[in-house]
């Protein structure tokens, strides 16, 4: 998980973004589902250095309604779980790092909390 400024463009920063997940991932990256704030030929370019194809989810034209966005409800959903953690409740941390962590330690809990299930019927000895 990464924290990119406020004050700067998403696009700007999508480079450095690219590169970053490239090195956690091991070069395992190969499609990023992005929303609007990503468009453009440069951005497309950008990532397509570090072996990133980008695809933007858009909405459709003629939406009325709730419309259910592909891919995008997984990340939502996935941030929704992680907000329910009571330390996560009010973003009021004053280091972003301090705000990273506090997402791991949440994302841990909901994996280990979705494996325990499966686990059981291991047995350890």
């Amino acid at each position: 998980m990464a924290v990119t400024q406020a004050n700067e463009q998403k696009r700007a920063q999508v480079a450095a973004l690219a590169q970053r997940v490239q090195t956690v991932s091991g070069d395992h990256v190969d499609v990023a589902f992005l929303d609007l704030g990503y468009t453009g030929e440069h951005v497309a370019k950008a990532a397509q250095e570090q072996g990133i194809t980008l695809e933007v989810v858009k909405l459709p034209e003629a939406k009325r309604g709730f419309v259910l966005l592909p891919h995008r409800w997984v990340v939502e959903r996935s941030f929704a779980w992680a907000a329910r953690f009571r330390r996560r409740a009010k973003d009021y941390e004053r280091l972003p790092e301090t705000l990273i962590g506090l997402h791991f330690v949440a994302f841990v809990c909901l994996l280990l909390h979705r494996a325990g299930p499966l686990l059981q019927g291991y047995n350890t000895l």
